[in-house]
């Protein structure tokens, strides 16, 4: 959803992204995307029912088990991503993930630049509230964080890797956290051996044409 409105904010914001985006590889430095999604528990009362040179049938009654939520950290100028299922999407779970991306993907990494949505559970105060005070400082240093404007969720090509998981992954009805587990961690295994990058295209230059709209009016 894009603002309908003129947006100083929001467009400052896009075109921070988009110049990220812009930036070589570097690896000292990597690109991170974060993004996360809810994915309901989803147990089925009958199997769908298969007959030959019948299509399909699927009974619709089914039993909710609550919901689970998919963090998801894709690196598109490397085609890697790290997925991980949790019950609860707090502070603590998002800090914990964090802690993840910079200790198993990035050890090495000086920087990492992470775009994500400005959610209030992305908040560097979730490391202090998570881990001991030189730990959180620790962390703290090792991200530049670049967040997407409001409205424009859009911009964070993990949205796009949240996507794929859910169509090629998780689309059907799954019961159970260890079930969806063992399903993503065979997609994430897939994916990164294939390398699968994003091919952004969306450029400042892009925006300034097809979103001129949303650029304040500068009176003279």
């Amino acid at each position: 959803m894009i603002p309908p409105e003129q947006d100083g904010e929001f467009v400052a914001s896009m075109e921070r992204v988009l110049d990220v985006y812009k930036r070589p590889y570097d690896e000292n430095v990597p690109l991170i995307c974060m993004d996360e999604s809810p994915k309901q528990l989803i147990e089925s009362v009958q199997e769908e029912i298969m007959e030959p040179g019948k299509e399909k049938r699927v009974d619709y009654e089914y039993i909710r088990h609550g919901v689970v939520n998919i963090f998801m950290a894709n690196a598109p100028l490397e085609g890697k991503r790290l997925v991980e299922v949790t019950g609860f999407k707090k502070k603590r779970d998002w800090a914990l993930f964090m802690k993840r991306i910079s200790d198993e993907m990035y050890p090495e990494a000086k920087k990492i630049t992470l775009v994500m949505d400005n959610y209030k559970t992305h908040s560097i105060g979730a490391f202090y509230e998570t881990f001991e005070p030189v730990e959180a400082k620790r962390l703290m240093d090792k991200f530049e964080f670049v967040f997407t404007p409001k409205h424009g969720s859009w911009l964070n090509m993990a949205e796009i890797e949240l996507h794929t998981l859910n169509t090629q992954c998780i689309n059907g009805h799954i019961p159970t956290m260890e079930k969806i587990k063992s399903e993503v961690e065979a997609w994430q295994k897939h994916r990164n051996n294939k390398y699968s990058k994003i091919n952004w295209q969306f450029t400042t230059q892009d925006a300034r044409i097809k979103l001129r709209r949303l650029y304040p009016s500068i009176d003279g």
